[in-house]
């Protein structure tokens, strides 16, 4: 079994934490916008340990939409390259928990209506897409 690996950032160590030991019923928004959060339980694809990461909760149907943006910063957040090599994942929505498989979307069309999906649920997405010259990664997480 892998080890849990928590966030260097206190912030979502607390998050995480809080969301978790309450069993989904607390620490289920960002911060101080009282907008929906999810944990994304992910593999670290150089250390093998768990890692868990708050994101905005984005929802297509059973689906869920996953944005890399980082707050618009230059470079794909670590956790993008966790599911790039394994993606496999356990996504928490409140208090249920299910496993998941992601997939990166490369069809642009299907990119163009879940980056949509994404920018109603956060409007923010789309100013950090105007400050990056990357195009900010997006993922499906599908039921396994």
């Amino acid at each position: 079994m892998a080890n849990y690996i928590p966030s260097p950032r206190d912030w979502v160590r607390e998050q995480v934490e809080l969301y978790e030991s309450s069993g989904g019923t607390e620490g289920t928004t960002l911060r101080d916008t009282g907008l929906p959060v999810i944990i994304v339980t992910h593999i670290g694809n150089k250390t093998g340990a768990i890692r868990k990461t708050p994101l905005m909760r984005v929802k297509d149907g059973n689906s869920y939409v996953l944005v890399g943006s980082q707050g618009g910063a230059p470079t794909d957040p670590v956790w993008v390259h966790n599911l790039r090599v394994n993606p496999d994942v356990e996504i928490r929505d409140e208090t249920v928990v299910r496993p998941m498989r992601v997939r990166e979307v490369e069809d642009e069309a299907e990119r163009s209506r879940l980056w949509k999906l994404a920018v109603a649920a956060y409007p923010p997405y789309a100013e950090y897409q105007e400050r990056t010259a990357r195009q900010i990664p997006v993922f499906i997480a599908e039921r396994s």
